[in-house]
């Protein structure tokens, strides 16, 4: 049987659409309120039958979800949990039949993942491959979860009230996780404003079709599960309204086909401080009156549900149930008892639903015969603390203004703001203090996301996992060489269009350079560049504006911090090093590297006479001296020394990228204590034998 979608019924309306998945707006009222519609008619008799046969998830309801036939969902298993008989609350609260509905058993652990699965799946047929939401938590760890087996990119704007472990879990899914200072309804504001102006698919939540539908899976479930029977009330924590509003309907598509004798009546629970359905009925307005979220509870902190609060009290007033909120302390009290008495462990905005079971039956509203269904939610599990860092967190921040609103200005510097923070740089280079050098400077004048590799297995993970706009490589690197690392990315379709810049010490051969022309967008040598025209040419190829860095003296990329006065330098009590290189970023890695010790002081001169002021003046423990330098030769100034009587003992350690000669490197041998080569520099090794050096 193929499925029944027929149509879209626009619920602000009633003006009657074309069936699809993702309609946008009522062409009639603009509305976007809009509900998927079906020929129930159709269904046959002996469908509960059928489904017998079928695996046991939410997909088994094929027929009445609004895909095609043959559909391939993107699924882990979702749907189909547990309705257990909670004894204990029956004999508590002296009802007859309560069950719970035990969503924690979903792949995320809550019953946001029928959300995630269908909206996912949705998304993937559509070939949509990035989209944005804004969560309270929950959903947001279903939606990462779900996005990276479709390998659809999501970005994640959640309020700074959520934990920072379900954070983290987040980007254990590879999710851009964007934290902004504000409440959950200005976090949707900022997430509509990033999607629009990004052309990105934005998430609706309970105006979106695949949304709804989802939920209706839950109904049909309890209905299944119940022997083919509608409990008289179906009871569940509310925040923005999706859940019930979609099992509500699921109800009424039961009922219309005849499966069911009635809709349940529904029992809304909120918290007190965040509490908009509730107060609006029970003032009786037609409108939802929006607040502002104070409560503990962070995943029910939607203040302003919209036309959910309309569809609930239209349920209410047709089918029965009741609206109530809970204190915070009432919803951990249940969540305790909940556990001590029936051996659920529910994280609170479950509890929450327990507590408000506990307030609507002490009303007297549930008849001692009655059967209950309460959804429990989600499980206490959270991710692991220290699985990754919160540098993967972007944190928006703006000025608040009076009354906790945030001011236009404030809010439009953030957004700007957001542009920069949201751009993403992956560098793949084994020298983890040329890693920190770029990103230092990038940092210096974007807010730009960067992030290291020092191998090449870690950089390709990293570039998946992350999908960065921009990969800064080395070609020299430790058994995957850059070359190996960019062919792998160029292979594979999902980093294949990331551009590439080639940021290297190395020299290339004719045919290595014809094959980075064709792959990469620039190659640049490492210090032979200014820091002006790098971050410029970085800018450019991500689209933006072009930026002019400060670069008053044109010093070479990566010369961060001010030259020491080198006529100044510091007497000290340990070893004086200089550092020879005409190349100032070769220079300052090697000072940063010897520093790092703490058991030397360390000069630098860039230039032969630079050098000949300093060893007169300071008369160094020991020399690192490259070969090429621009006022003469590292090899004549090797020889100058050993030629006078007060410097012909001062050791010298040669670090070169030059060719050398056979008989080249037999002089220099005779002169020098040792020859290193830059292209195969073991920094350690070296580093060791400076320090043999200067114990000797």
């Amino acid at each position: 049987m193929s499925n029944l979608f027929h149509s879209i019924r626009c619920l602000e309306c009633e003006h009657e659409l074309t069936a699809s998945l993702f309609p946008g707006e009522c062409p009639s009222c603009g509305g976007s309120w809009l509900e998927a519609s079906y020929d129930i008619t159709s269904l046959v008799d002996n469908w509960p039958e059928i489904l017998t046969q079928r695996p046991t998830n939410m997909w088994r309801y094929r027929e009445l979800l609004p895909f095609p036939q043959g559909f391939k969902p993107v699924s882990m298993g979702e749907g189909w949990t547990p309705l257990t008989r909670a004894e204990s609350l029956e004999k508590e609260l002296g009802l007859t039949e309560v069950w719970i509905k035990d969503e924690r058993q979903q792949p995320t652990s809550s019953f946001k993942d029928r959300q995630a699965a269908v909206s996912i799946s949705a998304l993937k047929a559509e070939g949509v491959n990035e989209m944005v939401l804004a969560s309270t938590g929950n959903a947001a760890a279903a939606y990462a979860a779900f996005c990276a087996r479709a390998n659809i990119k999501l970005w994640v704007f959640l309020t700074s009230s959520v934990p920072a472990e379900k954070m983290r879990e987040l980007a254990l899914y590879g999710a851009e996780v964007i934290k902004i200072t504000g409440t959950y309804d200005q976090a949707k504001g900022i997430a509509a404003d990033f999607a629009l102006r990004r052309k990105i698919y934005l998430d609706t939540g309970a105006k979106a079709i695949p949304n709804k539908e989802s939920m209706k899976t839950v109904a049909f479930e309890i209905v299944e599960q119940l022997g083919w029977r509608a409990p008289d009330w179906y009871i569940q924590a509310v925040s923005g309204g999706l859940g019930p509003v979609g099992v509500l309907k699921g109800f009424e598509e039961l009922y219309e086909a005849g499966l069911i004798d009635k809709v349940p009546k529904i029992g809304i629970v909120q918290v007190d401080g965040c509490a908009p359905i509730v107060r609006s009925w029970e003032r009786g307005l037609e409108e939802v009156e929006p607040v502002t979220p104070d409560t503990l509870i962070t995943v029910l902190s939607t203040g302003n549900p919209g036309f959910a609060y309309k569809i609930l009290k239209q349920a209410n007033e047709k089918y029965g149930g009741s609206m109530v909120s809970v204190s915070d302390g009432d919803a951990f009290r249940a969540m305790r008892k909940l556990a001590r008495s029936e051996g659920f462990s529910v994280e609170p905005a479950a509890s929450v639903a327990f507590a408000g079971l506990e307030k609507i039956s002490a009303q007297s509203l549930i008849k001692s015969d009655e059967v209950v269904v309460i959804n429990c939610s989600g499980h206490t599990f959270s991710a692991e603390k220290h699985a990754l860092e919160d540098k993967y967190i972007i944190d928006l921040k703006f000025d608040v203004g009076e009354d906790n609103k945030h001011s236009k200005e404030g809010l439009a510097a953030a957004l700007e703001q957001l542009d920069e923070l949201v751009t993403t740089i992956v560098i793949i280079d084994d020298n983890p203090d040329d890693t920190r050098l770029i990103r230092r400077l990038l940092q210096r004048y974007k807010h730009y996301r960067v992030f290291e590799a020092h191998n090449g297995r870690d950089g390709i993970d990293l570039v998946r996992q992350r999908k960065p706009d921009l990969v800064m490589l080395d070609l020299t690197l430790p058994e995957m060489d850059g070359f190996s690392i960019l062919e792998e990315l160029k292979s594979d379709e999902r980093t294949n269009e990331i551009p590439v810049m080639i940021v290297s010490g190395r020299d290339l051969s004719p045919d290595q350079e014809v094959f980075l022309n064709g792959n990469v967008q620039s190659v640049w040598q490492k210090g032979n560049f200014s820091s002006n025209d790098f971050i410029n040419h970085i800018v450019n190829v991500l689209g933006e504006d072009e930026f002019q860095a400060p670069d008053p003296d044109s010093k070479p990329v990566l010369n961060l911090e001010q030259d020491e006065n080198l006529q100044n330098f510091r007497e000290g009590e340990y070893p004086l090093i200089l550092v020879v290189d005409d190349n100032k970023w070769d220079a300052r890695l090697m000072r940063r590297l010897l520093n790092a010790r703490q058991r030397f002081e360390v000069v630098e001169a860039h230039s032969t006479s630079q050098a000949q002021a300093i060893i007169q003046e300071k008369k160094p423990d020991l020399i690192i001296l490259d070969l090429l330098l621009p006022d003469g030769s590292g090899e004549e100034l090797l020889l100058e020394l050993r030629e006078e009587i007060e410097n012909e003992n001062i050791p010298v350690v040669v670090l070169t990228s030059k060719d050398l000669e056979p008989e080249s490197r037999a002089q220099l041998a005779s002169r020098a204590d040792s020859i290193w080569s830059k292209e195969i520099l073991d920094h350690s090794s070296l580093i060791a034998h400076v320090e043999t050096i200067l114990n000797r």
